[in-house]
C-alpha cells in the first residue's frame, strides 16, 4: 500500500492547517483526533456545523490503511467527497451511482492503496462480497455518520443500520467512531451497545447552535408570513421551507415561483431525476428556496443556507433542532422560522395515534407534547431546546424572540408552590393534564375516583385557566423544578431544586403566560447576514461570490466546495495581497491556494471600491 506522506510528516494540527486551512482546532476535536489516531474507540455529539467530519478525516490521514466511513444518503456522500478532494485529499465513494467501469476503478484503487477514505452506504458496505475485500486490507478506521439511526429510540432509526454492529466482532482491532448532532441519553447508550463500543470515550460537545436565531409566531396567514419573512432577506440567502405534505409543498413553491422567488418543491413522490435536479440546482445556488417533506433531509451538506422555515409543525425537538441545524453550518448568523398553530398539533397526534405499536405511540406523543412546550414557551427558547437535551445555559441567549421581544414577568412564588405542591400531593405519579384538573377543582370522573378532590391542593388554582397553569408547569420544566418521566407517561416529578422554593427560602419570577404565541419583533440587521461583524465589504463579497461561482461552474461542483460564505467573508474584509496572506484566510489550505489563490487574489487586490 503506498504510505500516504501525511501519515509520516505531518501532525494533526498541521494537517488542519496545511490540508483543511482551519488555523486552530475546535474544542474537542483535538482530543478526539488524537485518541483515534491510537486506535481508541470514540462517541462523538456534536452539533451540526460542530466539526464533526474532521475528527475521522485528519485519523484517516494519519493511521495506516483506509477510512470507512458509513454515510445514509448518496447525495451527501458525492459533496464530501468533492470537498475532500478539492482539499487535495484522495477520497472516494462507493455506492450504486457508479457505472460498473468507475465502480471497478475505485475498486482498483482501494486495493492499491491510493484511497484515503471512502463513503459507503450501509448496506452496501455490510454485502457479505464487499465485507471480504475489506477483509483482505488494511482499515484505518471506521466513522458511523448519523449514528442515531441504529437505534429503535432514535427520530430517525434506519433497519439497514442495524448489520452494522457486526463490525466489531468481523474487525475487532480497527477503531469505530460513531457520530451524530442529536441523540438523548437513552438513544446514546443504545448506540454504543448496538455497535459493540460500550467502553468507548464519550465526547459530548454540546448541543448549542449560538448563530441561529429561534422564532416562534402564530400561524395566522402563513403564506403571507413567510413571503414577509423572504422579503426581509437579501436577495441571495438560501433556505428551505419544510411541510409536513407533499400537497402542501407544492402549492407554497408554486406561489412563491409566481412571487419571484427561484423556488422549487423537493418531496419523495417526484420522480428521482427532478429531486437529483432541485438538489443539485440548491447546492449550485441557482435556487434560492427549497419547499420540502423531511425527505430534504440528511443529504443536505450546504454550509451557506441561511435559513430554515417550518411551516408546519415538526413532530419532535430532535427532528426540529436537526432541521433547524441545516442553516448556518457555516457559523455566520442565521434564522429558524417556526410558525405555530393550534390546528397542527391535532393533526399530528392523529398521525401518531393511528400508528399501530402503543409503546411508540406513547413515546412519540411524549416527543409532540415537548415541542408543543418549545411552541408555547415563555422563556429563552435556547434554554428550553438545549434543556430537552439535558444541558442548562446560565443566561439567556439574547438571540431569540423571547429574549428580542420579553414577555410580561410576574412575581410567580405563589403560583409555583400551588404546582409544586400539588404535583408532591397527587404522589408524583401523574402528568400535567391531571395535575391542571387537581389544582383548578375539576369534578371529572378521574379527580373523584383517585381521591384527588379531599387533597388539600384541590382547587388552590381555580383563578386561572388551563392554558394559564400549562405556562407556568411548562417553565417549571424547562427552568429544572419539575422533570417529566418518558418511562412512566410523561408523569411530573419535584427535582431537588424544587426544595428551598417549595420551603418559601426563594422567590421566583415567570412569565406571563400568553393565551397564544405572539410573533416577535423583527430585529433590526446590519448590511448583511454574512458580515458577522468583521467589516466585509458587501461588494467586494458579491464580487468573489460571482468569481467562486464562476469556479464552481467550471470545474462542475458546488460553489461551497470551491470556499465556503465564512471564507469570502474574511477576504472581503482583511484584503490580502499575496499569497501569504491569503493563505492565513481561515478555509484556504496548500491545495486551495495553489489552485484558486491567484484568481481571488487578483479580485480582491483589483478591487475599486469608488467604481
Amino acid at each position: 500500500m503506498t504510505e500516504n506522506p501525511q501519515r509520516q510528516k505531518s501532525t494533526p494540527l498541521e494537517t488542519l492547517i496545511g490540508v483543511f486551512g482551519y488555523p486552530a482546532f475546535r474544542p474537542y476535536q483535538e482530543g478526539i483526533i488524537n485518541s483515534l489516531i491510537r486506535g481508541e474507540d470514540a462517541f462523538v455529539l456534536m452539533p451540526t456545523g460542530g466539526g464533526k467530519s474532521l475528527c475521522y478525516q485528519i485519523p484517516a490521514l494519519h493511521r495506516p490503511g483506509v477510512g470507512i466511513v458509513v454515510s445514509p444518503l448518496i447525495s451527501l456522500m458525492k459533496d464530501q467527497v468533492d470537498a475532500l478532494r478539492a482539499n487535495g485529499v484522495a477520497a472516494a465513494f462507493y455506492n450504486s451511482t457508479l457505472g460498473e467501469r468507475e465502480a471497478r476503478r475505485v475498486l482498483m484503487e482501494l486495493h492499491d492503496g491510493r484511497i484515503d477514505l471512502l463513503y459507503v452506504a450501509p448496506e452496501r458496505l455490510m454485502g457479505d462480497a464487499f465485507l471480504e475485500r475489506l477483509a483482505e486490507l488494511e482499515i484505518a478506521l471506521f466513522a458511523i455518520d448519523e449514528a442515531h439511526c441504529i437505534s429503535q429510540w432514535g427520530h430517525d432509526f434506519r433497519p439497514e443500520y442495524i448489520q452494522i454492529s457486526r463490525l466489531r466482532r468481523l474487525f475487532p482491532g480497527v477503531p469505530v467512531i460513531a457520530l451524530t448532532a442529536t441523540a438523548d441519553h437513552q438513544t446514546r447508550e443504545d448506540i454504543l451497545i448496538r455497535l459493540g463500543i460500550s467502553r468507548a470515550a464519550c465526547h459530548i460537545t454540546g448541543f448549542d447552535r449560538p448563530n441561529i436565531r429561534y422564532t416562534v409566531e402564530d400561524k395566522r396567514k402563513p403564506f403571507a408570513q413567510l413571503l414577509d419573512f423572504l422579503r426581509f432577506r437579501e436577495p441571495y440567502d438560501a433556505g428551505i421551507v419544510y411541510a409536513l405534505s407533499r400537497k402542501r409543498v407544492e402549492e407554497v413553491a408554486a406561489r412563491l415561483s409566481a412571487e419571484g422567488f427561484a423556488a422549487a418543491p423537493y418531496h419523495a413522490g417526484l420522480p428521482d431525476r427532478e429531486r437529483q435536479r432541485v438538489q443539485e440546482a440548491f447546492q449550485c445556488d441557482d435556487l434560492q428556496v427549497v419547499v420540502a417533506t423531511v425527505a430534504f433531509g440528511m443529504g443536505i451538506d450546504k454550509p451557506n443556507v441561511r435559513f430554515v422555515v417550518h411551516y408546519d409543525l415538526p413532530k419532535n425537538i430532535e427532528s426540529y433542532y436537526q432541521e433547524t441545524g441545516r442553516a448556518g453550518r457555516d457559523g455566520l448568523p442565521a434564522e429558524a422560522l417556526l410558525l405555530f398553530g393550534y390546528g397542527d398539533i391535532a393533526i399530528a397526534r392523529g398521525l401518531i395515534e393511528n400508528g399501530g405499536n402503543p409503546e411508540q405511540n406513547r413515546i412519540e406523543l411524549h416527543k409532540l407534547n415537548s415541542m408543543v412546550g418549545f411552541a408555547e414557551a415563555l422563556i429563552c427558547r435556547r434554554r428550553v431546546l438545549l434543556g430537552y437535551f439535558g444541558e442548562s445555559l446560565a443566561e439567556d441567549c439574547g438571540n431569540c424572540d423571547i429574549c428580542l421581544n420579553p414577555p410580561e414577568r410576574y412575581e410567580a412564588t405563589e403560583d409555583a408552590r400551588k404546582a409544586l405542591s400539588c404535583v408532591y400531593r397527587v404522589g408524583q405519579r401523574f402528568g400535567m393534564g391531571h395535575v391542571i384538573d387537581v389544582l383548578r377543582g375539576s369534578r371529572n370522573e378521574r379527580v373523584r375516583e383517585l381521591g384527588h378532590d379531599r387533597l388539600s391542593t384541590y382547587g388552590i388554582g381555580a383563578t386561572l385557566g388551563q392554558e394559564e397553569w400549562g405556562g407556568i408547569i411548562r417553565q417549571l420544566v424547562h427552568l429544572g423544578y419539575l422533570e417529566q418521566d418518558l418511562a412512566r407517561y410523561s408523569v411530573l416529578r419535584l427535582t431537588e431544586t424544587a426544595r428551598p422554593l417549595l420551603r418559601g427560602e426563594q422567590t421566583l419570577i415567570l412569565a406571563r403566560p400568553r393565551i397564544r404565541p405572539v410573533s416577535a419583533k423583527k430585529p433590526k440587521r446590519g448590511s448583511r447576514p454574512g458580515d458577522n461583524g468583521k467589516g466585509c465589504n458587501e461588494m467586494l463579497f458579491q464580487a468573489l461570490r460571482a468569481l467562486r461561482k464562476e469556479i464552481a461552474n467550471r470545474e462542475g461542483v458546488p460553489p461551497f466546495v470551491v470556499f465556503g460564505d465564512a471564507t469570502l467573508t474574511e477576504m472581503a474584509a482583511r484584503r490580502p495581497v499575496d499569497a501569504g496572506e491569503l493563505l492565513s484566510v481561515s478555509g484556504v489550505g496548500q491545495h486551495k491556494l495553489g489552485k484558486y489563490g491567484a484568481e481571488f487574489l487578483r479580485v480582491i487586490t483589483g478591487f475599486d471600491e469608488s467604481a
